[in-house]
């Protein structure tokens, strides 16, 4: 054998292994980042203080495939009028159920609770100015958003409400910055049935 021709084989061996593990880790990769998790960095002040402008997140796709969304979950979701673009927000309301809100108090009103019962909102840690005043039936599809930071938020009272097939998941861990780790931050289980 010609001693070039044995110095040209490992280069071809080492070029091969490199693709064979792209390949390889693409196929691991790839169906992990668009079916089970993905990564999502907060814009914006809507969420304050329970997510900051910035802060880089984790996101859950699997759980909502096997449970429905409940009241006080943080959820991601495609915006309704740009599916391109992704939201951050809390769900205060359920299908089926009837939202209204005057001026900073926000009643829900279901079949457990037809006169309605006062939605209580520890996760807002500043007094809500905004004096708005609506009411909302939704359907059996649908969902209420709100930001935590009401003020600064354009959320299911500026757009509408939320379709269920438009929710991509939940925050799982919050991995930056790194005095806020956490494992699903903003947590919240409201009472109301």
């Amino acid at each position: 054998m010609d001693p070039e021709q044995l110095k040209e084989q490992p280069k071809e061996n080492f070029f091969t292994e490199i693709i064979r593990f792209t390949i390889i880790a693409l196929l691991i990769v790839l169906p992990i980042r668009f079916f089970i998790a993905q990564p999502f960095i907060v814009s914006g002040a809507s969420m304050d203080p329970t997510f900051e402008n910035g802060e880089y997140l984790i996101v859950d796709q699997v759980s909502y495939r096997f449970n429905s969304p409940h009241r006080g979950d943080v959820v991601i979701f495609k915006y309704p009028r740009d599916e391109s673009k992704y939201f951050i927000k809390r769900i205060i309301g359920l299908p089926s159920e009837t939202i209204e809100i005057r001026g900073t108090s926000v009643t829900i009103k279901n079949k457990e609770n037809p006169d309605g019962i006062a939605l209580k909102e520890p996760y807002i840690d500043f007094e809500n100015k905004k004096e708005d005043t609506m009411s909302v039936t939704l359907r059996s599809d649908q969902y209420f958003v709100m930001g935590d930071n009401r003020e600064q938020s354009s959320d299911s009272r500026a757009w509408g409400s939320l379709s269920r097939n438009l929710i991509v998941g939940r925050p799982f861990v919050r991995l930056f910055p790194f005095t806020r780790i956490s494992i699903f931050p903003g947590y919240y289980r409201e009472s109301v049935k």
